[in-house]
């Protein structure tokens, strides 16, 4: 018989191995879709993130463990009029560019991928006809600008880059006719003027004023300026004054000599200057909120900014964040307790931790009836110091009790609506959910039961956590948790990776090794949870081992983190590495026997934030908040 049942667990052992690697395919996102640095979609499947993301504008695809961009639709030209733009004039291709600014005056086309314009149509010639002139009389080509001076008479042609006088339709004998009348125009430099700068003939007044810089024709009955030789077009490195022309394209000349220049424009007449052109790199690469160094292309800035810690690649001309490394752990921290005293002095501990679990409802028999420890006060000091609440609700690890509650609809209504409803008139802002020591004959209606929790949550503005013990994708399809479904449902999953080694083990070990961590971290991921829903469970506690001469466990107790240091110093413990839970072994002999436990500090926990963000998780959450030293959260602040 013994040997039977041997051959039978083996045979049911490689079945459920093999079942494993048949079926459970590995669904670990390994692609994201952003839209900018906003995460609309991950996946596994990689041709699936591009269909999805050539849905959005400005987005890309992004391979999650190298964070290097596969793809993305960001546009290569932009159109500006007068130096303003909008998304709506962003294009692929410079001939798209170019059919949409000729549709508008004084535009221009960018390359984003490199410095200044690669074309405009602002305009190099106006008319005039006497003094007079038009805003619709600006023209790119001497042709175009003739071609409607014919139209009038005593028209004449001005050349924007030099306001010389180029063109007129005035014949000899009317210019002389002009110049004998009565003086109609004096030429200004500033307040400066002479009787030799009054004239008769408007082309006589243009002609000297061209002489003296930042001159102007005012015509003297009107005190009407006519023509301004004032240099409108300013040319800065970066906030520095450089120079300033009177015709655009010097400017622009001048400018091509530097990095990092812009020309600001002042309107005809004055006015506010406006920049209209500059030879910044597009992609500028920030730190936290200082500007370190620009590119004109994506992938150098990608590349220069992935070697700086909260990094990000935004667009010169509008600030747009596209990339960024700020993302940020969440710490969640479980208080074991309901007792106000016990929470505040929990969190009163800590820096840096988002959300707190105090433990609040528990499913008190089949019928679905809710204890409620809950304290309002409690949640409203908690919302008021910045932590968002997220109580604990338990099934108090009863299979038999959860079982014959999950079997009844009405019992699940019943205990649904009431943790909702108390949840919201609490002001929490979401439940977790702790249901342990299921039967695995209730995987469907588990599911069940969480996805009508989650549609009622959900419905009072609350989201829904679920705490999944670290298991294996070996044998997942045995238990009550359907990983996957639940994934898709909720909106956090909590690992609990920890208890590898527990009360009820044959022999000493690590809580939680570090080895076995992560690769539970990599087997959740398997299931197709997203890696913003994961959250990996952290031990703030160790199991110290009571071992006879022979080797034989005697006894076990919990430890907390915070009274290990004195404890090894009482005992005079001896310390040794062990690789194969990369932590250290303590032990010390009492009484005739060994105890053993291993060690958890500083190093251990920042190993594991570590391993939360190589994963690119949404955050930790701790068992338990009061066993921790407070000087534990000045590290995981700066980890954070």
């Amino acid at each position: 018989m013994m040997r039977k049942t041997l051959l039978t667990l083996s045979v049911l052992s490689l079945f459920l191995s093999s079942a494993g690697s048949a079926f459970a395919a590995d669904k670990t996102s390994k692609y994201r879709v952003y839209q900018d640095n906003h995460i609309l979609y991950e996946t596994s499947d990689y041709k699936a993130a591009e269909t999805y993301a050539r849905q959005y504008a400005s987005s890309h695809v992004e391979e999650i463990g190298t964070r290097k961009w596969l793809w993305n639709n960001y546009p290569r030209f932009k159109v500006y009029q007068s130096g303003s733009s909008s998304s709506a004039w962003e294009f692929a291709s410079l001939d798209q560019a170019v059919r949409e600014a000729a549709k508008w005056g004084h535009a221009s086309v960018r390359d984003l991928q490199s410095g200044g314009w690669v074309w405009n149509n602002y305009p190099a010639y106006r008319v005039y006809q006497g003094d007079a002139t038009l805003d619709s009389w600006e023209f790119q080509t001497l042709a175009e600008a003739t071609s409607e001076a014919r139209k009038w008479s005593n028209a004449h042609i001005i050349r924007l880059e030099d306001h010389r006088w180029v063109w007129d339709n005035i014949g000899a004998a009317q210019k002389e006719e002009l110049r004998g009348g009565s003086a109609m125009y004096q030429v200004f430099q500033g307040d400066h003027t002479t009787d030799d700068w009054k004239f008769a003939s408007l082309e006589d007044a243009v002609q000297e004023s061209l002489k003296w810089g930042g001159s102007e024709v005012i015509r003297t009955e009107s005190k009407q300026v006519v023509l301004s030789n004032a240099k409108r077009y300013a040319v800065y490195q970066y906030d520095n004054y450089l120079d300033s022309f009177l015709g655009l394209n010097e400017a622009i000349g001048y400018a091509t000599q530097f990095s990092h220049t812009k020309i600001l424009a002042a309107p005809e007449g004055g006015g506010q200057y406006r920049s209209i052109w500059n030879n910044f790199p597009y992609y500028q690469v920030f730190q936290s909120e200082n500007w370190i160094a620009d590119f004109s292309t994506i992938s150098n800035a990608l590349n220069y900014a992935m070697g700086y810690a909260n990094a990000s690649i935004r667009l010169y001309d509008n600030g747009n964040v596209i990339w960024d490394n700020w993302r940020k752990l969440q710490f969640w921290g479980w208080n074991g307790s309901s007792s106000d005293t016990t929470v505040r002095a929990h969190v009163n501990n800590t820096t840096g931790l988002d959300v707190v679990s105090p433990t609040y409802f528990q499913l008190a028999d089949r019928d679905g009836n809710l204890t409620d420890t809950s304290n309002k006060q409690t949640v409203d000091w908690l919302k008021n110091q910045g932590y968002s609440v997220h109580p604990l609700v338990n099934n108090q690890f009863d299979s038999a009790l959860t079982s014959a509650f999950l079997a009844s609809p009405q019992a699940r209504t019943k205990f649904i609506n009431a943790l909702v409803n108390k949840g919201a008139a609490l002001g929490v802002d979401g439940l977790n959910i702790d249901f342990e020591s299921l039967n695995g004959k209730d995987r469907a209606v588990f599911t069940a039961f969480m996805q009508e929790l989650t549609q009622a949550a959900h419905g009072k503005g609350l989201t829904v956590s679920i705490d999944l013990p670290r298991g294996s994708v070996k044998w997942n399809a045995q238990t009550a948790f359907d990983h996957e479904k639940l994934g898709q449902m909720v909106d956090y999953i909590i690992t609990m990776t920890y208890d590898q080694y527990w009360k009820g083990s044959t022999e000493p070990g690590s809580v939680a090794g570090l080895s076995w961590v992560e690769e539970g971290v990599k087997e959740f991921l398997a299931y197709g949870i997203p890696r913003d829903k994961l959250i990996m469970g952290i031990p703030f506690y160790v199991r110290e081992w009571k071992v006879d001469a022979s080797g034989a466990l005697v006894d076990t107790r919990a430890l907390l983190m915070k009274d290990l240091p004195a404890l090894i110093e009482s005992k005079k413990a001896k310390l040794t590495w062990d690789d194969r839970f990369d932590q250290y072994k303590v032990e010390y002999a009492q009484d005739g026997y060994t105890n053993v436990f291993w060690l958890e500090t500083e190093d251990t926990v920042k190993t594991r934030l570590d391993i939360a963000k190589k994963y690119d998780l949404a955050g930790v959450a701790a068992w338990r908040l009061g066993y921790d030293p407070s000087s534990l959260w000045n590290m995981m602040l700066q980890q954070k």
